[in-house]
């Protein structure tokens, strides 16, 4: 295959990438592997710092839109972005030290876990309550923007989705608001990787654009179709990533 039709089929799945990440998260699980295909001759810190550039970018086309039609809950946004930070940067660092095998597992677990109750609970997320944000939420907004960031920082794939389901089962935001609001903490965490991979050179500028280009696309995309059909649609899109999830890592692990 030659480097314009593999250029052709990594632009397209960058486009379904920033879509599936703008609408509930996890669209590294499509970009990521198809960067490995169209680059197997570049080490694996070059595919991420290359795709983290790319959905940065992605990340923050989306944002923009957001912004304009859902309330963000700065008070507990912010606290929690710059936990996540903090800890996306410190679980770079410790990448060597916590076994990849480990996380697949405890994360397929929680995949299980996520798309069973999404299933039963048929409301969950479909509005939005009126959220008291005292210092118990508070609390609760850096923790997991802690635990998400760590993890982003080790690991990553499906953090998006991770906050999304915190954002609708511990703070009771509809499905849209949350998927807004974990758009902003993934800000933080891909930041944060970045600090490590562009100052090493683990970023390919130019492939990097042509992908990031793409994954705009896909992310407004992704944005107007969430916007347009509101949390029922994102509530059956993040079910349909999850078991898509769920195969994917368990053919990996199992297999």
């Amino acid at each position: 295959m030659g480097l314009e039709s593999s250029i052709v089929i990594l632009g397209f799945f960058s486009f379904c990438g920033g879509l599936i990440d703008a609408a509930v998260g996890g669209g590294g699980l499509v970009q990521v592997p198809a960067l490995l295909h169209a680059l197997p001759q570049y080490s694996l810190a070059t595919v991420f710092g290359t795709n983290k550039f790319a959905v940065l970018a992605g990340n923050f086309s989306s944002i923009f839109t957001y912004l304009k039609r859902i309330k963000i809950v700065w008070k507990l946004m912010l606290p929690t972005m710059a936990s996540a930070f903090i800890f996306a940067f410190l679980g770079a660092l410790s990448v060597s030290l916590i076994p990849r095998r480990l996380m697949e597992y405890v994360v397929f677990i929680i995949l299980i876990v996520m798309a069973s109750y999404t299933f039963i609970k048929k409301d969950l997320g479909r509005f939005s309550s009126d959220m008291h944000c005292g210092k118990r939420e508070i609390l609760l907004g850096i923790f997991f923007g802690g635990v998400i960031g760590f993890y982003d920082g080790v690991f990553g794939p499906g953090s998006g989705s991770l906050l999304l389901f915190i954002f609708v089962r511990f703070f009771g935001f509809d499905f849209l608001n949350a998927s807004a609001s974990a758009k902003l903490v993934n800000l933080g965490t891909f930041s944060a990787a970045l600090l490590f991979f562009i100052p090493s050179g683990n970023v390919l500028w130019t492939i990097g654009g042509v992908v990031a280009v793409c994954n705009i696309a896909g992310s407004l995309t992704g944005v107007f179709l969430a916007l347009r059909f509101g949390s029922g649609f994102i509530r059956k899109f993040f079910l349909i990533l999850l078991l898509f999830l769920i195969g994917r890592m368990g053919i990996s692990i199992f297999l």
